[in-house]
């Protein structure tokens, strides 16, 4: 019963974030520390971070692999299913309906769009001020992090911001891991290390086996399950860094038109949830629902199988001195990178003129100062962003 329960209350909250989460993978990650570690204390701040640092070094949707991690360590693999499940098929559904009739569904434009980014860039703000006060308490590590987000302002791309993480990750290790706490907070994964080998093995055979069949078998859902699993294996950086990959894969190769891509690209910004369920779109439109459902579980798929194979050492790994070293090198750089990335593209793209940033402004002190819970936030944000887009558009 106690399972049955737990999974219902993964179901819910990871839903509610599904519903609300506007603005990209750096702002999903606000919501979740507001959601999962602030008002319902699931996880310790230590512990959030640590994970946050795992699923950076990991391919694919890293806030969607947190989430998962989330779910798993409060429900076993089932809660990450299910915790996967409620924060997806929102932003599926949508996307799907989208695709099946996108030629009279237009929303390129609209004003209560203007108001989503102004809200991300209120939680970014508040999830950078929240995880630097936790993760860069002193000078060196403080200075970490500015060298990160230098870095990432001045050389903004995928393969950049893993060098920049290898490098901390390096630093890290030199500079931290004489100051390692033996007082870990301790987290049980009902993953065996032996099922972590296992998954990963499996990732490694469908990685190859599923080329080999596309190539012997014709059948559209094969080619599917091929290219957008691939896709997920090997995307670094997660997010807008998918959508380039995606688009050398279906328009070349006549699966879709670009301009067909283009609209879905445009519907995929104004959905909560990851960016990653473009895929959805991708596959309704190349093949109804079931492509949709295919391209959807084809490019999540890795995510489970990497993680199941790599929680279980990451608990074991975590009490000694070096990995912590390194964890705390990562994980000043993830300030960096996210106080990087609230202002490109978050700002940018969001704040046009002096009443977007006065919204912003005020949507982050209801959330930091009056603890205004974020799905509030958005409501507000959407409806305020609205009315400023009629007034001053």
């Amino acid at each position: 019963m106690r399972t049955h329960h737990s999974l219902m209350e993964i179901l819910r909250t990871s839903l509610k974030l599904g519903l609300t989460s506007f603005g990209g993978p750096v702002a999903h990650l606000g919501y979740f520390k507001d959601e999962y570690i602030d008002k319902r204390q699931w996880l310790d701040d230590k512990t959030y971070a640590d994970i946050i640092a795992l699923c950076q070094f990991l391919p694919g949707p890293a806030s969607s692999q947190v989430g998962i991690s989330i779910g798993m360590l409060r429900g076993g693999f089932f809660g990450g299913l299910v915790s996967w499940f409620g924060f997806t098929v929102p932003s599926v559904i949508v996307l799907v309906l989208f695709a099946l009739f996108y030629q009279t569904f237009s929303l390129e434009g609209a004003a209560w769009i203007g108001g989503l980014k102004i809200v991300a860039v209120a939680v970014v703000a508040h999830a950078v001020i929240g995880l630097g006060k936790k993760l860069t308490p002193d000078t060196p590590r403080i200075a970490v992090a500015l060298a990160a987000a230098v870095v990432m302002l001045l050389f903004p791309s995928a393969m950049v911001q893993i060098g920049v993480i290898i490098g901390a990750a390096i630093l890290g290790f030199f500079l931290f891991s004489k100051e390692a706490t033996s007082r870990v907070q301790p987290f049980s994964v009902p993953i065996t290390k032996k099922q972590g080998l296992m998954s990963l093995s499996v990732l490694v055979g469908l990685l190859v086996g599923l080329p080999l069949l596309s190539q012997a078998v014709s059948h559209v859902y094969i080619t599917l399950a091929d290219i957008f699993f691939r896709v997920g294996t090997l995307v670094f950086g997660g997010g807008h860094v998918v959508l380039p990959l995606l688009e050398q894969e279906v328009v070349p190769n006549g699966l879709l038109t670009g301009s067909d891509f283009l609209a879905g690209y445009g519907m995929a910004q104004a959905v909560p949830g990851p960016l990653f369920t473009f895929s959805s779109y991708l596959g309704a439109m190349i093949s109804g629902i079931g492509g949709a459902v295919v391209a959807t579980i084809a490019i999540f798929l890795p995510s489970f199988l990497l993680l199941v194979g790599a929680l279980p050492f990451l608990s074991e790994l975590r009490h000694r001195s070096g990995f912590q070293g390194v964890l705390t090198g990562v994980n000043a750089s993830v300030v960096g990178i996210l106080l990087a990335a609230w202002y490109d593209p978050v700002f940018t793209s969001s704040v046009a003129d002096g009443a977007d940033f006065a919204l912003a402004a005020v949507l982050f002190g209801l959330l930091h100062f009056w603890k205004v819970p974020a799905w509030l936030v958005v409501i507000i944000g959407v409806i305020v962003g609205t009315g400023i887009g009629f007034m001053f558009g």
